[in-house]
């Protein structure tokens, strides 16, 4: 099994891409606690980087990066819970592969912020570690699961819907080669406190599942469909991070946007443009309006598996 997002350098590496949820609609809850939704999920080009630096007697993890500062590398982490699970799983079902690696986690993506960087850590580790070991790529998706709700959906990096808690996946409509810029304030939100936002605000919608065609021609059909739907979690995030209106305010006053939504939980909101050119031009525009507030930003196309380095 072959992994293109993984380089062929000497030290071994993963990308994490950004996952964006274009629509998120919470559709139930179970009797665990767990929400069940219904989401159309897309990557960025913007990503963390996993590094096998060098074999080690136990799993063990450095981070460095613009977003890396406050993140611990302990036994919580999302990282090594990755590692350790498929070191652990390929022990006792694929010849007893123990060795252990020391990880580098180059964090480039911002924390909690509604883009699944720490699932997407957690899955780039998984196919990293994958390859190593010569473990195909459908025995991650067991272990994904147990990592979190957005960990299966980062396994592949593809667009892909995604419902139940995470864990039922079909294929997402092929992409228009539309521009992506995303924009977070620097601020954290609280999945959690999100949640309890939504709830105490009137909770689930019942309405029927939106339909999703095959493939979008152009940006402009795929933000018809989607501006039949919405991000539920949006409104109660406002509620609990109001400068999330103000950047959903500022993407949509850039010139060419035809789409400004929030992402996941928040705080990081998206807009969609024609062309991956008119994203960019919208970012310098953005980014000379907001130098001085320190907002992260990132502007390109769609990513895609195949074309992954």
């Amino acid at each position: 099994m072959t992994f293109p997002d993984t380089t062929s350098s000497a030290a071994p590496q993963a990308t994490a891409h950004a996952k964006i949820n274009l629509f998120l609609h919470v559709t139930g809850r179970r009797d665990d606690g767990y929400h069940l939704l219904d989401s159309l999920a897309v990557f960025a080009g913007a990503a963390d980087r996993v590094t096998l630096t060098a074999p080690s007697d136990t799993m063990s993890l450095t981070i460095d990066g613009p977003f890396g500062q406050g993140l611990e590398a302990d036994d919580q982490n999302l990282v090594l819970r990755a590692a350790r699970a498929l070191q652990a799983q390929s022990g006792t079902t694929i010849g007893g592969l123990t060795e252990s690696f020391h990880l580098e986690l180059q964090k480039n993506l911002p924390v909690s912020s509604g883009i699944g960087g720490g699932s997407a850590d957690a899955a780039a580790t998984l196919r990293l570690l994958a390859r190593e070991w010569n473990v195909d790529q459908a025995a991650l998706f067991p272990i994904a699961e147990t990592l979190g709700a957005d960990v299966p959906v980062c396994v592949a990096q593809r667009p892909t819907r995604m419902q139940g808690i995470g864990e039922i996946l079909a294929p997402a409509p092929v992409l228009p080669d539309a521009g992506l810029l995303l924009v977070n304030p620097g601020v954290g939100v609280s999945t959690p406190d999100v949640f309890r936002a939504f709830a105490a605000g009137g909770g689930i919608v019942e309405r029927p599942e939106p339909f999703l065609p095959a493939r979008w021609n152009t940006a402009q059909d795929m933000v018809a469909d989607l501006n039949a739907t919405t991000n539920d979690l949006q409104a109660p995030a406002l509620s609990q991070c109001p400068v999330i209106g103000t950047v959903l305010a500022s993407i949509e006053s850039l010139p060419g946007c035809l789409l400004s939504r929030m992402s996941g939980s928040g705080a990081t909101c998206f807009g969609i443009f024609s062309s991956p050119e008119s994203a960019l031009a919208a970012a310098r525009i953005l980014n000379a309006q907001s130098a001085r507030l320190g907002w992260w930003t990132w502007a390109g196309g769609f990513h895609h598996t195949e074309a992954s380095t």
